[in-house]
């Protein structure tokens, strides 16, 4: 009896020693998915047209965060579904009305707002938060390139003419880069909800 008393207390303590520390992992876990993400660097200003023509700077931009994707109309590949991740963002973000996309075309020379705007239809966005941006060619390239630092390069295929990244952009209120995702990846995705709710929370 007494051995059988031994083994039963040793058995309640080694079950309460593995709950501590499940509770002590979870508590770590859960306060290292809330913190914000480091500063990457800040974005150069720059001076745009949204797809209704009303100018665009990454100063009017201040103020809240935004989740920033890059495409173009001609694309017939994965520019389609970008834009269609970037809808679904909207069905899992907690305040829909809170969330700020931003659409920067890496083909200016084609995309000209009123091209935007058809596009922004053809996919029955009507959000008139979802900015779609173009601009002077060279500038929309240093901007991708230099300013978000994102490949892009004309590959002259028919059915991608521009190869660019697939990633989206977390931008904070200060136009600040945040964080890259993958547009495709669940996981990514997720982070990227996360990150967006701690950043939101940021004074």
């Amino acid at each position: 009896m007494p051995l059988r008393r031994l083994l039963l207390w040793a058995f309640l303590i080694a079950v309460l020693a593995a709950v501590a520390v499940a509770t002590l992992w979870s508590r770590r876990w859960s306060a290292a998915s809330s913190s914000a993400p480091p500063v990457l660097f800040e974005l150069p200003d720059f001076e745009l047209h949204n797809r209704d023509g009303a100018a665009v700077s990454l100063t009017s931009l201040r103020g809240e965060p935004f989740i920033a994707g890059f495409i173009f109309t001609r694309c017939g590949g994965v520019c389609p579904r970008i834009t269609e991740q970037m809808i679904r963002l909207q069905t899992l973000v907690q305040h829909p009305n809170l969330l700020r996309r931003v659409s920067f075309t890496v083909d200016p020379e084609y995309d000209t707002p009123e091209v935007l705007a058809a596009y922004a239809r053809d996919h029955g966005i009507r959000d008139d938060r979802w900015l779609f941006l173009t601009g002077d060619p060279a500038s929309m390239r240093s901007l991708v390139h230099d300013g978000f630092k994102l490949a892009v390069e004309n590959s002259g295929t028919v059915e991608e003419p521009i190869v660019h990244s697939t990633r989206l952009v977390l931008v904070d209120r200060r136009g600040r880069v945040r964080g890259y995702y993958e547009a495709f990846d669940e996981e990514a995705v997720g982070k990227l909800l996360s990150d967006l709710r701690a950043v939101m929370r940021e004074s």
